[in-house]
């Protein structure tokens, strides 16, 4: 008995069998027949297809009323005719609510690119707009040409003051051979020190004073 169990049922290591179905499972393509509704869809909303539709309407019914070639499938009031009509509208729905969603899973993926870009655009921005600002300022603490003029300016009429006042005739009193200046000077160099010169008998007399005890040489 353990044995015919064993051989009909089976045991716990062998997988159970899959039952037969009684319909055959259809497998599609979700792309390819969304692609198809999105064409059928497209094609309803044309002139093209109204006006076919149109013609084909004015045909069924003129030969069902005028019996042409005495075909007569379809009299009044066209049962078959709106039987088909209801069959399109039938299927015609589902398409394009199908084309509509495929859409609209388009439009999300779109508007999801478009925020991300917007964000790193908004990103970018703000970085360069940091960079242009700390350009501001250290430019603001580099010396400009005029302002580098300037100074080398005052500097060279400082040294030609001091040329002129070596070359000139030394004064008796032992003040300091350069003038004042009516210029005013700049603040960048004003803590440059004014270079004087005194003359012979001056530094004689600065000398004595320094030493009064010194006999000096005849």
């Amino acid at each position: 008995m353990a044995e015919r169990h064993h051989t009909k049922g089976g045991g716990l290591d062998t997988p159970m069998e899959l039952k037969s179905r009684l319909l055959p499972s259809l497998t599609s393509d979700p792309d390819l027949f969304g692609r198809f509704a999105e064409r059928f869809a497209r094609y309803m909303g044309t002139a093209n297809f109204l006006l076919y539709m149109t013609v084909f309407v004015v045909v069924w019914i003129a030969i069902n009323v005028v019996g042409l070639f005495t075909l007569r499938w379809d009299p009044y009031p066209f049962i078959l005719l709106n039987l088909f009509f209801s069959t399109q509208a039938s299927y015609a729905a589902p398409l394009i609510l199908l084309a509509q969603n495929r859409q609209d899973d388009r439009d999300r993926v779109q508007i999801e690119q478009d925020r991300s870009r917007n964000e790193r655009n908004l990103a970018d921005t703000e970085y360069l707009t940091r960079e242009v600002a700390a350009l501001r300022i250290s430019l603001r603490e580099v010396a400009t040409r005029d302002f580098v003029r300037s100074e080398l300016r005052s500097l060279l009429e400082d040294l030609i003051e001091i040329q002129d006042a070596a070359e000139g005739d030394l004064p008796d009193d032992g003040d300091t051979l350069r003038e004042p200046r009516t210029t005013k000077r700049n603040p960048a160099t004003s803590s440059i020190k004014t270079v004087t010169q005194k003359t012979p008998g001056a530094r004689s007399n600065s000398a004595k004073s320094a030493n009064p005890g010194r006999p000096t040489n005849p």
